[in-house]
């Protein structure tokens, strides 16, 4: 039976008249991923830093198995003043750089002859001693290591100066290089590219301890976590397995809920129905059964749920886009001597939505300034139609003000319209889950999720036909999220769309601009799970093909084939148009035979039967194959000629 390393009970916590958490509990196994989930603002980043110990609480104990550490990750991580990166991440393991600093000492001092040798050799075997069990001598290339694959560079550069997304994951670094028995982290998928997001769901899959998880990033959660729990109103709701499981599990508790829920308006209303036909003599057992309605009603308005726990997103009047809607011709820029995008040209069409992915750092903020004029390019022009009106999201939340209250961010007017209707400011906002109350709340006592549903109420109001959104599914609970998706998915103008949320991209972009370093930017059509596939498949061709390059490099006097670049034909464009979806359909048909090979039922048949069934599915699991590649090959064609 698995030990507790953290058992949580009767926990209450407020802030003023809101109740936070009513005597809640609950417990983590050692080596237990368990994924935290809920709407902004229902407590999760308060838990966790109550486990941390930032955060005080009312009532209730926090039991830890003896000698665990805990460490955190805060959603706005802090820095002592005047630390540079390295310096920071070193920080996670105070007592082992202090040993090393001392060791180094003592062998200086030794070096040049100082004080008693004896003692001095004493003193340095001690400190040697400690080291190795404070994590040993490899802990600096450990540290070197983790910052290289976060992608964090340059680690003498002090930490005041780095952008929201460095702080983020120099603290990474630095509580994984505690490891310690519980982790705790808010967020940290957020500024992680894909791959790296990648490597950081591996690592914590082979983590030998306990972790406390909070992301929006659903691929994430269901290859990480064994448990979900949920946090709403005041309490707690655990659910096993990952995000998946825990969408089944929550459909079913609702709709049992509903049904119970259901069972109580129908007592009530028969309660309701006796006590109009006996006005008279409420004595006795008629007493009795009054009360009964009172606590039926009364326990109706415990369960119920809040009049509105998910946020409503519509946009205004999107204006009619013109023919042209933004073209790229020939863009590049480079800063220094580093080349981020190279002679890049592209046309967004009416109705797509584009997705910008690429590595940390690559260079895709940057595309965005250039792409609303608040950069210009080294070279090259970027053509804005006459009818676009574009509407910017800024991940950085630059222009918001943070002593100006939710109400003033948003509109300077009382009234506005939304979906065509005149609504007051105050009901609009409202819809993004902000009451009354904190409509009057500043800017900066506002979570990262609150404020990112300010910047989206603030930017549906705009009549704009172009989106260009920098990381707005940061810090955004899955509700939100699954809200915007929708809504971006039925927005009849363009989207441009800059997020590492491989989940977000697979249900909102219809295709992308992948950054694949040196300055080359590749189009690519269809969802980001596609275009993995596509990648993993190429770079397999590419590594198949290095012996044959070596061997033909190692026959002087034979001239190198090449395949001239060409654009597309019609054909071959209306052929890379339809492809997605002939791969979609091709995979369906795939399946649904599999399916049928996997039915006991087929083996009851004559063998006839099973060998067509056979078949068939080698014939749909070529097609597949033949399909992919084909589309490998269009692309390679069509990003040859730009």
């Amino acid at each position: 039976m698995a030990t507790p390393v953290l058992t949580v009970q009767d926990l209450h916590k407020s802030f003023g008249p809101r109740v936070v958490f009513d005597g809640v509990a609950f417990a983590v196994d050692e080596g237990e991923k368990v994924g935290f989930i809920g709407v902004n603002g229902s407590g999760k980043s308060t838990l966790f830093r109550i486990v941390a110990g930032i955060d005080g609480h009312e009532g209730g104990t926090l039991a830890f198995r003896r000698d665990a550490r805990v460490g955190y990750l805060a959603q706005e991580p802090e820095f002592a003043e005047g630390d540079t990166i390295l310096r920071a991440v070193a920080a996670g393991k105070p007592g082992l750089q202090d040993a090393i600093a001392e060791y180094h000492e003592v062998a200086g001092r030794l070096a040049r002859g100082e004080g008693d040798v004896d003692r001095l050799l004493a003193r340095q075997g001690e400190v040697a001693g400690r080291i190795e069990t404070l994590g040993g001598w490899d802990y600096e290339h450990r540290m070197e290591a983790i910052l290289t694959r976060l992608g964090v560079e340059r680690w003498e550069r002090p930490v005041e100066g780095l952008s929201g997304g460095e702080r983020k994951r120099v603290a990474l670094a630095r509580v994984l290089l505690q490891e310690p028995e519980l982790l705790l982290l808010d967020e940290p998928t957020n500024h992680l590219d894909a791959d790296t997001t990648a490597w950081l769901e591996e690592h914590l899959q082979g983590y030998p301890g306990a972790v406390m998880l909070i992301t929006h990033d659903r691929y994430f959660l269901d290859r990480v976590v064994t448990r979900m729990i949920e946090v709403s109103v005041g309490e707690l709701t655990p659910y096993p397995g990952g995000y998946t499981e825990y969408l089944e599990a929550r459909a079913e508790r609702m709709e049992r809920l509903s049904t119970e829920e259901d069972k109580r308006r129908k007592l009530i209303a028969q309660e309701l129905a006796w006590v109009k036909r006996s006005p008279s003599a409420r004595t006795g057992k008629q007493q009795a059964r009054i009360n009964r309605l009172g606590d039926i009603q009364k326990e109706q308005a415990d369960k119920r749920l809040p009049s509105r726990d998910t946020v409503e997103m519509s946009t205004g009047v999107v204006p009619h886009l013109g023919r042209t809607v933004l073209n790229l011709h020939a863009v590049s820029k480079r800063y220094g001597d580093r080349v981020l995008v190279r002679d890049f040209s592209t046309i967004l069409q009416a109705g797509e939505r584009i997705g910008i992915i690429g590595p940390n750092g690559a260079g895709k903020t940057t595309l965005l300034r250039i792409i609303m004029g608040l950069e210009a390019p080294d070279s090259g022009e970027v053509e804005t139609g006459k009818n676009t009106r574009i509407a910017y999201f800024d991940q950085r939340r630059e222009d918001l003000d943070p002593a100006a209250t939710v109400y003033e961010s948003v509109g300077s007017q009382d009234w506005v319209t939304v979906g065509g209707k005149r609504t007051h400011l105050r009901s609009y906002l409202e819809t993004f889950l902000f009451t009354p109350e904190q409509q009057r709340q500043v800017v900066r006592s506002l979570s990262g999720g609150e404020r990112n549903r300010v910047l989206l109420a603030r930017l549906l109001l705009q009549d704009a036909n172009l989106l260009v959104l920098d990381e707005p599914t940061n810090d955004l609970d899955l509700v939100t999220l699954q809200v915007l998706e929708s809504m971006l998915a039925d927005y009849p103008g363009c989207v441009l769309l800059v997020t590492h949320d491989r989940f977000f991209l697979d249900k909102v972009a219809t295709g992308l601009i992948a950054f694949e370093g040196e300055g080359r930017l590749r189009r690519h059509a269809g969802s980001y799970d596609l275009y993995r596939r596509l990648r993993a498949q190429r770079e397999a061709e590419e590594a198949a093909q290095r012996p044959a390059e070596r061997k033909s490099a190692a026959q002087p006097g034979r001239p190198e084939k090449k395949d001239a670049a060409r654009k597309l034909s019609y054909k071959e464009q209306k052929e890379l148009g339809g492809m997605e979806e002939a791969i979609l359909e091709a995979e369906a048909r795939k399946e649904e035979l599999g399916a049928r090979l996997a039915d006991p039922a087929l083996y009851s048949e004559p063998p006839e039967a099973v060998a067509r069934a056979t078949a068939a599915f080698r014939e749909a699991s070529e097609r597949v194959d033949a399909l992919y590649a084909r589309w490998a090959e269009l692309e390679e064609l069509r990003s040859g000629a730009v």
